[in-house]
Parts: C-alpha cells; sequence; structure tokens
C-alpha cells in the first residue's frame, strides 16, 4: 500500500473518531462512525487474501447494520420527542435501538458474533487497531447514554460479555480469537462499571488500550497466530518470553500487576452500591478469563518445541530491540498499580 494512501486513511480514522468525540448531535455522531468504518476497510483488505476479504465483508455487514440502526434509533427520537441531542435519548424504544446499536459496535454479547471472526482474518497490526483505536467511538457515545434509563439493560449485557468472553475462549487455540473474547470480557467490565462510575470505566478502557496494544506487538514480534508457535519464543526473543506472561497476567487481573487495578477498584464499586450478587459474578468470570491466559502463558514460557528446528537455530539470529510503543504500553501494563492510591484520591473528590 502507498505511504500517502496509508497516510490519508490513518487520518481518516483519527477524523471520524474526533468527530464523533466532539459531537453532541446525533448525525454527526452517525458521520463520524462512517469515517471511522469507512477508513478501515481498505487497512482490512489490503493482504488480498480471501480469508481478510471475508474478515472485511463481515466487517462491513455487520457496521453497516449498526450503523443503519442508529441513524433510525436517532430519527425516532427525533420525531417522538423533538431532540438530537446525544444525552437526550429518554424515550425507551429508541434508546434500546442506540444501545443495542452501540453493543455491536464494540462486539458486546449477545451480539459479538462478528469479532472472533473478524479478528481471525486480519494481520495483527490491524487486529490491534481494530480491538483498540475503534473501540473509542462507540464507547465515547454510550458513556453518554448512561442517563437514559437503560442502566439495568446495560449492566446485564455487561454481565453476559464477562461469561462469554471467559467460556469462549477457553477452548481456542488461535491467539487473534483469544484476543477477541478478552476484548469481549474487558468491555463487559467496562460497561457494567460505567453505570456507577464514568471516570473508574473510562480507566479500565485505557488500562486495557495499554495491555492489549503490548500484547499484540509482543504477538507480532514473534510472529505468532497460534499457541503452538509459542513454544519458540525462549529462543526467539527471550525477552519477550518473559514481558509476554506478564502482561497476560495483568490482563487477566493478577496482583501487583497493573490489570489488577482496575478489576479492583470496579469490584469495590460494585459493593459500594450494593450489588454483591453482580460483584461475586464478575470476579468468578475473571477467573475463566485467566485460565485460558495461562495457557498461553504454559505455551509461552514452559514448553519448547517438539522437535529439533531445521536451519538457521533461532537463537542465533540477531536480537531484536523493542520499540518505543510496545516498551510504553509494557511498561503502563505492568508498573502502574502502586499508583492506585492516588487514582482512589482522585475518584474521591
Amino acid at each position: 500500500m502507498s505511504p500517502y494512501v496509508l497516510f490519508t486513511l490513518l487520518a481518516a480514522l483519527g477524523l471520524g473518531t474526533a468527530v464523533t468525540f466532539a459531537s453532541s448531535h446525533w448525525l454527526l455522531a452517525w458521520m463520524g462512525l462512517e469515517i471511522n468504518m469507512l477508513a478501515i476497510l481498505p487497512l482490512m483488505a489490503r493482504q488480498h487474501t480471501p480469508r481478510a476479504v471475508e474478515a472485511t465483508t463481515k466487517y462491513f455487514l455487520a457496521q453497516a447494520a449498526a450503523a443503519a440502526t442508529l441513524l433510525f434509533a436517532a430519527l425516532t427520537n427525533a420525531h417522538m420527542t423533538g431532540q438530537w441531542e446525544i444525552s437526550q435519548v429518554s424515550h425507551p424504544l429508541p434508546a434500546t435501538m442506540v444501545m443495542t446499536a452501540l453493543a455491536l459496535k464494540v462486539g458486546l454479547a449477545p451480539v459479538h458474533a462478528w469479532l472472533p471472526e473478524v479478528l481471525q482474518g486480519l494481520d495483527l497490526t490491524t487486529g490491534m487497531i481494530l480491538s483498540t483505536w475503534q473501540k473509542l467511538a462507540p464507547f465515547a457515545l454510550l458513556a453518554q447514554m448512561e442517563a437514559s434509563g437503560m442502566a439495568t439493560p446495560l449492566v446485564a449485557m455487561g454481565v453476559v460479555s464477562m461469561l462469554v468472553g471467559g467460556l469462549g475462549g477457553l477452548n481456542q487455540t488461535q491467539l487473534r480469537k483469544i484476543l477477541a473474547y478478552s476484548s469481549i470480557a474487558h468491555m463487559g467490565w467496562m460497561v457494567v462499571a460505567l453505570q456507577f462510575s464514568p471516570s473508574l470505566s473510562l480507566l479500565a478502557l485505557a488500562l486495557y488500550l495499554a495491555m492489549t496494544i503490548s500484547m499484540f506487538k509482543v504477538f507480532q514480534e514473534n510472529q505468532s497466530t497460534t499457541i503452538n508457535h509459542l513454544a519458540l519464543s525462549w529462543a526467539k526473543t527471550p525477552i519477550l518470553a518473559v514481558v509476554g506472561p506478564l502482561t497476560l497476567l495483568s490482563m487477566g487481573g493478577l496482583p501487583p500487576l497493573t490489570g489488577f487495578m482496575s478489576k479492583w477498584l470496579i469490584l469495590d464499586e460494585l459493593s459500594k452500591q450494593g450489588l454483591p450478587a453482580l460483584a461475586t459474578v464478575s470476579a468468578l468470570s475473571a477467573l475463566l478469563s485467566l485460565y485460558f491466559y495461562l495457557r498461553v502463558n504454559y505455551a509461552m514460557a514452559l514448553t519448547m518445541p517438539p522437535n529439533n528446528l531445521s536451519g538457521t537455530a533461532p537463537w542465533r539470529l540477531p536480537p531484536q530491540q523493542m520499540g518505543f510503543a510496545m516498551a510504553t504500553s509494557t511498561g503502563l501494563s505492568l508498573g502502574l498499580l502502586p499508583l492506585a492510591p492516588k487514582v482512589l484520591a482522585l475518584f474521591a473528590r
């Protein structure tokens, strides 16, 4: 792909997200989402393989359906209430349609089935964009919808997403599908927290972005797409064979890593809201995700290749250095837990 075309598409991605962020009118928000979707489609199909084209087509159909539903919901709300403001969706019918459309945009259960299949057909770089940047604009609209009276359905979708994300990843061997189900589970945590503490939900989103970028970069440097490929990590890149498992444990929410902070604060907030059953289900769903993270860790750090490799031994290859993006995201994924008291003090204000 030409560098000029690539720059134009990336600029359009940023523009679409910025338009959605800055808009308080449903039509402008819809336009931003459409610009965002149309900009990523050529990036997804740039490999020109049947699998990439299939993934691009599935993504286009799912996102087009969500955009059409969102536009219809905005028109219905304008007809019923005379309001085009994003925060003024008060009638249950358009509010339900908006919630369903945005859930389809970000891949919340039960409208999540497109995400693992689409992510499996993409290269790791485009998959990273789809799992991180493409979540921002719809999530911003969900954050503005918190006062629409749809708290209970959104919390229910969040809990279902946690369970589906945990159960769906148990039997996967493809790393991209594992990260897709991880995304579904993390989005469930964010949506549940969104109804009680939007700032806490944004913190969980920021930490999710850092950890997901770090894991995609680890798999990209290892040139691994399945769990079996990770058995060579110790020989290819010994540093990443240490960093990768730690980042996965952080995504699972184990202390003293960064990922523990968001889950701990969300469980604390649910307990303060008098929802011990919801907090218990959320904590148990985290154990499901942690199980398949540990499967990946076992393959990456505790296994050896089944037979001798032909050709040049991988430990004789030139050492690869961590780039700025990977070093930054990995540092954020592993070392922010000591800042938890400061974060708690900010939320207490």
